[in-house]
């Protein structure tokens, strides 16, 4: 078997670990699982694969390739939480066996299996491949793009990059024009910067001419047939406001400062961000020394793969943590190089020192956690998942201080990552056996949907009230679900209260439990029928409104 297939097989086995269990645990979170599984359905509902829908209504904000994965699996497996998580689960499983195939084929298969094992256990890539989203699915693509065109550059085959082009076309049915454009912010400073060092030819025009028809030819018959069924109005709101102006605006109050993405990277490549910085600090010595021509192509990859994207996305006004997930490729990258180094180096201080620090990060992020608790009124909550998180932490901190311990000597060196690997796999289980099946008692929304569901008449009105969990109770329920406006409401599809609940024999309104004495009834008859945490389900029936 040859040593990168080796090492892709150990990637997905390691992607696998992180993803795969308890992965059908638990309803969908609210807002985006349930929001984008909804859209998963009403393909099936609605039988339309070019134009999405939500909540029966055209819905132009992402482009349908994870939808119709979704709903394939949908239709295979039933409409629930395994079949809508199962594509990011497996996006993610690929992810970790490409990152050690591509990897190994150019600096060997330490370096490979280490970099896939990191991308595989850090937070963020676990997180990400377990939600209902489709950003698994742009990074896969990204990556892909990334790795063929590098591929291209180096060896001056069209082949590889017309390969690249197909993945960023996928990308884009999967997130819109971000992806060949990060794609491109990668590959294009990283050849400038190549090209300094050792000539590094472009594509032939051939070349460009085939990766473009086939970049064309996977992008276009969906968006001639979005305009066909949907109108120019369709594709001009999902590339132009939705796309574009996510970068130039803030769109559904998503924005955050400058330096948001900082604890996104520290937390979100946990436990491996503590090794972060050593790594990039050899990186730049390294590329300042001789040395083998194709780590250093590798190092100037992952150096610019990791800067460009984090800088592009520091300055867009939309900030969401997953943004930035697209570029933890190239941060296992240069920690795989990092580690493969090391055996090769008597200078292991500072090595020995960031494996350390990962028990000083937990005791901080331990603080954080409680004043954020504290300060979002959740404190009740947190001794519910205090085992799990307790559990979690202790295996993280044996884990390092171990992979200390074996960095410190010399005949034990090359097993020093594996013990962190595999610290961060039972802690992720830990997170997943312990905390998991507990989050939906914090859930208010499913539980009255299911009571929705089994004493609904057909012709009864769902509606929702001042609260959030408006995409769950669709998603738990049934098409449409009425929203009632609130004075500061800015949602285009919600109604006034005496139109709904006076618009149906009986109306099943979700709203908050303190609204029973203040809401009018228009005359109707009006009791509680349910409660869950601070939501309660109200039933309106009995006479006519006056």
């Amino acid at each position: 078997m040859e040593k990168p297939v080796r090492a892709a097989l150990i990637g997905a086995l390691a992607a696998a670990l992180a993803t795969l269990p308890g992965l059908p645990v638990g309803t969908l979170w609210d807002n985006s699982e349930t929001a984008y599984g909804e859209v998963a359905r009403e393909i099936l509902l609605s039988h339309d694969w070019v134009v999405m829908h939500l909540n029966g209504a055209p819905w132009f904000i992402q482009p349908p390739l994870y939808f119709w994965i979704a709903a394939l699996f949908a239709k295979a497996f039933g409409v629930g939480t395994l079949a809508l998580r199962l594509p990011s689960a497996l996006a993610t499983i690929a992810m970790g066996a490409m990152t050690g195939y591509a990897v190994t084929r150019q600096a060997g298969t330490r370096a490979g299996v280490i970099a896939s094992l990191v991308l595989s256990t850090c937070l963020m890539q676990a997180i990400v491949g377990r939600l209902a989203i489709m950003d698994a699915l742009l990074d896969l693509a990204v990556a892909l793009t990334i790795f063929w065109w590098f591929r291209a550059l180096q060896t001056g085959r069209s082949s590889y990059f017309a390969f690249g082009c197909i993945a960023a076309a996928f990308g884009f049915l999967a997130k819109g024009p971000v992806a060949p454009v990060i794609c491109a912010l990668v590959i294009v400073p990283y050849w400038l910067w190549n090209l300094r060092h050792e000539p590094t030819p472009m594509p032939s025009l051939r070349g460009w001419l085939i990766g473009g028809a086939a970049f064309v030819l996977v992008v276009a018959p969906w968006l001639l047939a979005l305009s066909a069924h949907g109108g120019p109005h369709g594709v001009m709101e999902l590339i132009g406001h939705y796309t574009i102006g996510r970068y130039t605006g803030v769109i559904e109050n998503q924005s955050g400062p400058l330096w948001y993405y900082v604890p996104v990277v520290l937390l979100g490549f946990f436990p491996w961000s503590a090794f972060l910085p050593m790594s990039i600090v050899y990186a730049f010595t390294a590329l300042r020394g001789t040395g083998d021509p194709t780590t250093f192509r590798l190092l100037r990859l992952g150096v610019v793969w990791a800067v460009v994207p984090f800088v592009f996305f520091t300055f867009a006004r939309t900030k969401l943590p997953n943004y930035i997930a697209l570029e933890f490729p190239a941060f296992a990258l240069l920690v795989g190089l990092y580690f493969d180094a090391l055996a090769k180096s008597a200078r292991r201080r500072g090595a020995i020192l960031s494996a350390l620090a990962v028990p000083v990060t937990i005791v901080f992020v331990a603080i954080a956690v409680q004043l954020f608790s504290r300060d979002n009124h959740v404190a009740a909550a947190l001794p519910t998942f205090l085992p799990a998180l307790i559990a979690a932490g202790l295996v993280l901190a044996i884990g390092s201080v171990v992979c200390a311990v074996l960095l410190a000597r010399r005949d034990t060196l090359d097993y020093a990552p594996y013990p962190l690997a595999i610290a961060a796999f039972l802690a992720l289980d830990a997170l997943i056996v312990l905390g998991l099946p507990q989050a939906d008692n914090f859930k208010p929304v499913p539980p009255l949907a299911a009571t929705i569901q089994s004493e609904r008449h057909a012709s009864d009105t769902v509606a929702i009230e001042g609260m959030p969990g408006g995409n769950a109770l669709l998603f738990y329920t049934m098409p449409p679900v009425d929203v009632i406006a609130q004075p500061d409401d800015r949602e285009r599809s919600a109604r006034d209260a005496r139109s709904i609940i006076c618009g149906a024999q009986r109306v099943w309104l979700v709203a908050s439990r303190d609204r029973e004495h203040t809401d009018p009834t228009f005359g109707r008859n009006r009791r509680i029928v349910q409660t869950s945490g601070k939501a309660a389900l109200y039933l309106y029936d009995g006479p006519a409104c006056r």
